[in-house]
């Protein structure tokens, strides 16, 4: 059974930093392209970045300004979103998703975890 189980997100002051995590289980993580994508309260949801299996590269959202970087830990099944500078704007319901080898256009991943909140305010 695939799963994704995302964890880490929390109240963080504006300039502040977190770490999220992402908890697999149930497919080779190597094998596959993992993303992170979040929505924010009333809008659509948007892919942060995507990593690819293929070549390790990473694919970044422009809103991203070098602020957030991704990592696999692959021995323990689990990558991680370390976000550093967030602004209110960064707010909302940060998940993780994944499928094989390359990331999509648009959203159109094959497994997907349940979302972890990330709230931005003084």
């Amino acid at each position: 059974q695939v799963q994704l189980v995302e964890s880490g997100g929390a109240l963080v002051q504006p300039g502040g930093s977190l770490r999220l995590s992402c908890a697999t289980s149930g497919f080779t993580l190597p094998y596959y392209a993992i993303a992170w994508l979040r929505q924010a309260p009333g809008k659509k949801r948007e892919v942060v970045l995507c990593n690819f299996a293929s070549d390790g590269s990473t694919d970044y959202a422009d809103f991203v300004e070098g602020r957030f970087t991704i990592s696999r830990d692959n021995a323990k099944s689990t990558v991680y979103l370390q976000m550093y500078d967030l602004k209110s704007e960064d707010t909302g319901v940060y998940y993780c998703a994944a499928t094989r080898d390359y990331c999509p256009r648009g959203q159109e991943f094959d497994y997907w975890g349940q979302g972890t909140q990330v709230t931005v305010s003084a």
